[in-house]
């Protein structure tokens, strides 16, 4: 069974000030003394501080350390930044404020890409990110693209890269590649009206196509989906299920189809996941959060917002799902929550939760009549 989700606070880690160094070094190298301490032959310890050139020192150390000029960390001592939690903090956090996390290279003082052939250019001059991101830059929708690309050059994401390209040498690996990032080409960012979070990838032969619960043409009916039929024809009796599971007429009408986890190896449920691409999926539900919010925004501050975003509909389905989006604004989003779709678990909330019915009334509401979902689109055939 794959590893249950991780909250999204615990993927926005704050590195070390060299001040908080200092004082930290500080107050660990002085030695407290007693006033009551009785008098002996053996000289008593003075407080030992350090010296303004030990603190310079420090400092110089730290901005000359690879969390400050983006040389790649030691392996051992990136896995344990990769994995530990960070301190407990409200997730929602996350979503309303700008974050600072760990970078493969320094900031510079160029201006971010505005066109995939900008981005192009700027990354061919680091070789390290020309021979690792040609998959991002040439599948990844654009508006995605432009929106990311930051995260796209962080340390873990370049990790992330060489471990699943080492992968695809040597083993079989679900979706084929230029599937990946299907969901972002069928869903432009801008169209993005209700989120479905899903999982992992299905791993069996032919089924995984980059699209959350999704599988191909003439493809078996996966049984989460089957439920998932059932509950959108109780809802919309209009609905007619379709004799397949391809779900990319809801992707181009607004409906993010995002698991949790982009790839995984043949027949082996949950084999990529904890390598990373959980942090990158939590980003791209901060880009949905942040550029489509309602009203002001860091993003509208920045010139980011979609024109016309008034929040979106998350469905979150299972407490995997959940926990992904715990701490969403509830104020500007809707968040609806159940069981998992799996027949393990549909009979025990997701069965008549009502959510396809309630997403589009809470739609119309802020984008009018037309605003909501066009759930019959996937038709009867």
């Amino acid at each position: 069974m794959p590893p249950q989700a991780r909250s999204i606070s615990s993927y926005f880690l704050k590195p070390t000030s060299p001040a908080a160094a200092i004082a930290k070094a500080s107050t660990s190298t002085s030695t407290n003394t007693s006033p009551t301490t009785p008098k002996s032959s053996t000289p008593a310890k003075r407080p030992i501080t350090l010296s303004d050139a030990a603190k310079r020192a420090i400092e110089e150390g730290l901005a000359s350390s690879p969390l400050r000029d983006g040389s790649p960390e030691p392996a051992s001592k990136k896995a344990k930044i990769d994995s530990s939690p960070s301190a407990p903090s409200k997730v929602a956090d996350i979503f309303a404020k700008p974050t600072t996390t760990l970078t493969a290279t320094p900031k510079s003082s160029t201006p971010r890409a505005t066109s995939r052939d900008e981005l192009r250019t700027k990354f061919a001059d680091n070789p390290r990110w020309a021979s690792l991101l040609g998959l991002e830059l040439d599948t990844l929708g654009e508006d995605w693209l432009l929106a990311l690309q930051d995260e796209l050059t962080k340390s873990y994401f370049l990790s992330l890269k060489e471990f699943v390209t080492n992968e695809q040498k040597t083993k079989q690996i679900f979706p084929p590649a230029p599937d990946i990032y299907s969901w972002s080409r069928f869903c432009p960012l801008k169209d993005v009206r209700v989120v479905i979070i899903g999982q992992d990838p299905y791993h069996d032969d032919g089924q995984a196509h980059g699209l959350a619960f999704s599988v191909r043409k003439g493809v078996r009916i996966p049984p989460s989906l089957r439920n998932i039929y059932k509950e959108m024809h109780d809802e919309i009796p209009e609905f007619a299920i379709p004799k397949h599971g391809d779900l990319t007429e809801w992707a181009k009408h607004g409906v993010l189809l995002l698991n949790t986890s982009l790839t995984v190896r043949a027949h082996e449920a949950g084999s990529h996941a904890n390598k990373g691409w959980d942090q990158f999926t939590a980003a791209v539900l901060k880009v949905v959060t942040a550029r489509l919010a309602p009203g002001p925004s860091v993003a509208a501050d920045k010139g980011e917002k979609v024109a016309g975003g008034n929040g979106v509909v998350f469905m979150a389905w299972g407490a995997h799902a959940a926990k992904m989006c715990a701490g969403v604004d509830k104020n500007k989003y809707l968040i609806l929550k159940s069981a998992h779709p799996s027949p393990l678990s549909a009979s025990r909330g997701f069965l008549g939760n009502g959510h396809f019915v309630k997403a589009n009334e809470w739609l119309e509401k802020r984008y009018g009549p037309e605003g909501g979902i066009d759930w019959k689109s996937l038709g009867g055939e």
